[in-house]
């Protein structure tokens, strides 16, 4: 057989492409080349179809020769113009469009929708959200845990904390605004508190687009489990987007309370105290001060030397402002300061000024015995013990054992020798330590309301009757420690409320049972520009003193009892 007859005969469509000097089969593609032949290699690997730098096309164009810069006149195909055209988005000739068989465009391949913008944050805040309302968590705590597992970046951090807070803080007056564009009341509460992040966003946020809050807030809803409810979600947002510049506050003439309470964002019992303790102005500055900026305060650790403080601080990229109290700075752009290396040597402690100002009132002095009656975490009981300079004995008692061990964590982190940490309930009167004592601490279980602009979530926890067990704790826990201190010892009495059944009416009411004491004024260690507020005793208020609401009252046990 000759070696013609074993090829197939010629196709008309393969005559035709010869007579075009085409030399490919009918298939329209060229030969492939054997495997391994170098100048199909070479082929393969040229751009602009298989040409070699320099060389002219067809119809004349010369191609762009990569290993020489600056060839070309600015022309199409030359270098000037590649690099032009894709400085500016043109495509280099392997990101041209994927080819599917015949050359007709492949379909574009599948890829994984991305999450919707700013979604993660509020998932994020919605979460801390949920667990303070839902399941009674501590906001602050709850919170650096959600930010702590969350990866978001640093500025997405900032806004979920600043969404959480400024809901919690604004709640009542958020739910007052919802009430007019939603048609129940007894709205699921997961849905509630989805619409509370929503609403936070569109009446109170500036930077936030409202497209933006409805839209993330809808698919929050799909993620709780609430996805027959993203419509009803959807259009509550959206009337309340329409509605906003029409809806109202309650009557201040006709509902002065109610009003008082809706625009401070106050449940209606604490607004109706505030405005009768403090008057209509004071009440509404006590309630609406927040601070101007985060920051923390922080002093010495006072057995070590103000030196070596000083150089810890000169090396910190921290925002320093020195506090009004010695040793004490105001702090800020410190991330999770608990785990700063100095911190942890013990080099300083974190500590308001308003807390450290109730130790100050002891007026403590080395070798003494002092008992700090409700002391855990232990902050009060290391800044006596430091003041003491580490001598004589400070017990610190607290009821609950995990509390206990706060404490002694404090002691162990200063490396202070003359505390003792012990489990003991203060209201359980000890025979053994009567009159014992040069100086007892009650910082008194309170309501918290001094530090409102730190917690707003203490408002959701506080009620009515809660104050009523709180305040005859307080007695009972005066009556019975009060008995600790010897003829001409000291019994100071604090707390971080700005209520007066808590503070003043307590401390004239103890006094009244308790001839055997009198009421001092408050050392000069603590400065005259708060001092000069006090009457019995020193109620600090944020607003006016830049400090938490505290109340500190100083009192003696006189020589000889009555």
């Amino acid at each position: 057989m000759s070696e013609n007859s074993k090829q197939p005969e010629k196709t008309a469509a393969a005559e035709k492409n010869q007579r075009r000097g085409a030399a490919r089969p009918a298939s329209g593609r060229k030969p492939a080349g054997k495997p391994g032949d170098r100048k199909n290699m070479d082929r393969e690997r040229r751009p602009f179809g298989g040409r070699k730098p320099g060389e002219k096309s067809a119809e004349g164009m010369k191609t762009f020769s990569p290993g020489k810069p600056g060839v070309g006149d600015g022309k199409r195909g030359d270098a000037k113009s590649f690099r032009t055209r894709n400085g500016q988005g043109g495509r280099k000739p392997s990101d041209s469009p994927r080819r599917g068989p015949y050359g007709r465009p492949a379909a574009p391949a599948r890829t994984k929708p991305a999450e919707m913008e700013g979604l993660a944050s509020r998932r994020a805040a919605l979460k801390v959200l949920r667990a303070v309302t839902e399941e009674g968590a501590y906001a602050s705590l709850i919170l650096d845990r959600t930010l702590q597992d969350s990866g978001l970046s640093a500025a997405d951090r900032r806004l979920v904390s600043r969404l959480v807070y400024d809901t919690l803080d604004r709640m009542i007056y958020l739910d007052h605004m919802l009430s007019q564009v939603m048609a129940r009341e007894d709205t699921d509460i997961r849905l509630r508190n989805i619409l509370r992040l929503g609403a936070c966003q569109i009446l109170l946020e500036d930077r936030i687009p409202e497209s933006a809050a409805t839209n993330t807030c809808v698919q929050l809803c799909v993620e709780v489990g609430l996805e027959p409810l993203k419509g009803v979600c959807n259009g509550i947002l959206r009337n309340l987007v329409r509605k906003k510049e029409e809806l109202t506050l309650p009557d201040p003439k006709t509902e002065p309370d109610q009003y008082f309470a809706v625009t401070n964002s106050l449940p209606l019992w604490l607004g109706k105290r505030l405005r009768a303790e403090w008057g209509e102005a004071e009440g509404a500055r006590i309630a609406q001060y927040r601070e101007p900026e985060t920051a923390i305060t922080i002093r010495r650790n006072r057995t070590r030397e103000a030196d070596a403080f000083d150089q810890v601080m000169e090396k910190k990229i921290w925002g320093k402002t020195p506090g009004s109290l010695p040793d004490a700075w105001r702090i800020s752009g410190a991330m999770d300061i608990a785990r700063d290396a100095d911190y942890l040597a013990g080099a300083f402690s974190i500590q308001s000024e308003a807390s450290m100002m109730a130790c100050l009132a002891m007026n403590v002095r080395r070798g003494m015995q002092v008992l700090d009656c409700c002391a855990a975490p232990g902050g009060k009981t290391c800044y006596l013990s430091e003041l003491m300079g580490d001598t004589g004995r400070v017990q610190a008692w607290d009821v609950h054992e995990h509390r206990v061990q706060l404490i002694a964590a404090q002691q162990r982190r200063l490396k202070l020798e003359n505390i003792r940490p012990i489990l003991r309930d203060a209201t359980k009167y000890r025979e053994d330590l009567d009159r014992r004592m040069d100086a007892v601490l009650l910082d008194a279980p309170c309501s918290g309301l001094g530090v409102l602009a730190e917690k707003p979530d203490i408002k959701l926890r506080v009620s009515e009757e809660s104050v009523a067990e709180l305040t005859a704790l307080q007695a009972k826990l005066l009556d019975t420690v009060c008995r600790y201190v010897r003829p001409g010892g000291t019994l100071v009495y604090s707390t971080c409320s700005v209520l007066k059944d808590e503070n003043e009416e307590q401390a004239r009411a103890f006094l009244e049972r308790h001839p055997e004491f009198e009421a001092e004024r408050l050392p000069e260690t603590i400065p005259e520009k708060f001092r000069q507020f006090e009457t019995l005793g020193l109620q600090l208020l944020p607003h006016r003193d830049g400090v938490e609401g505290f109340y500190i009252c100083r009192m003696r046990r006189k020589d000889t009892d009555e």
